[in-house]
């Protein structure tokens, strides 16, 4: 099945060789060279996935995403960026990027990237198309069929990559698991050096759904290990599972 790839990129070199490469693991895709022109693109069409270079003329990459997070919240993000510090990869994915690749780049792992995700967004559309069992631990009711999450009566907005890291953890409450089970799970792909990328969004995640992300009730950090979520049974929370 083919998908519909946007690719954001101010120069023109790059973004006809991404999308050569792209159009080999069967994308099809459109470039916009600007901020307003990739905007224009997201509002009238829904792409499966986007690829989004940070320094663009017009807007800012991060405007950008931002934009089309709100716009398209399914829709998956691969930032570029030519910024490799701590700080720029964190707003990214603050702002609603699934992943990022920091230029120059290769392009065979940018594909893989890619890859990745489209195989996520695949696996979630099979997913929501069956039914699938509701998780209720403390306060938190998670509807996967749906992929909505509730804290008491109010609705939590998430990104599509949060949500999968959500209901992955709370699949197994009590387990813990590596940053690097993470990133293969949830991510689809093993890359030493990238734990970093579940970190950031761990803690978006706390900032969501807890009411102190310091002091998280949901997602506990084992120090040395990785994370794992509250099994409210063992605590005499209640949490459970019963068909959507």
């Amino acid at each position: 099945m083919s998908h519909k790839v946007l690719v954001v990129e101010d120069q023109k070199d790059i973004a006809d060789l991404i999308a050569l490469h792209l159009a080999d693991i069967d994308c099809l895709t459109k470039i916009a060279n600007d901020g307003p022109a990739a905007l224009a693109a997201a509002r009238a069409s829904a792409f499966d996935l986007v690829v989004l270079d940070l320094t663009l003329p017009g807007a800012s990459g991060i405007d950008i995403c931002r934009q089309i997070r709100a716009l398209r919240p399914r829709t998956r993000i691969v930032m570029l960026t030519a910024r490799a510090g701590e700080l720029d990869r964190v707003l990214g994915f603050e702002v609603g990027a699934d992943d990022y690749v920091t230029k120059p780049f290769s392009i065979l792992e940018l594909v893989a990237r890619v890859k990745a995700q489209l195989r996520r967004l695949h696996s979630d559309a099979m997913q929501d198309s069956l039914s699938r069992a509701t998780i209720r631990a403390g306060d938190m009711v998670i509807e996967p069929a749906r992929r909505t999450l509730f804290i008491g009566s109010r609705e939590i907005e998430l990104t599509a990559m949060e949500f999968d890291l959500l209901l992955h953890l709370a699949s197994d409450p009590g387990r813990v698991s590596t940053r690097a089970q993470l990133l293969d799970a949830v991510w689809g792909y093993s890359h030493s050096g990238y734990e970093h990328t579940v970190n950031a969004h761990i803690n978006r995640l706390r900032n969501k759904i807890e009411a102190d992300a310091t002091k998280p009730v949901y997602i506990k950090t084992v120090w040395g290990v990785g994370y794992k979520f509250t099994d409210f049974a063992e605590t005499g929370g209640g949490a459970a599972k019963e068909r959507a």
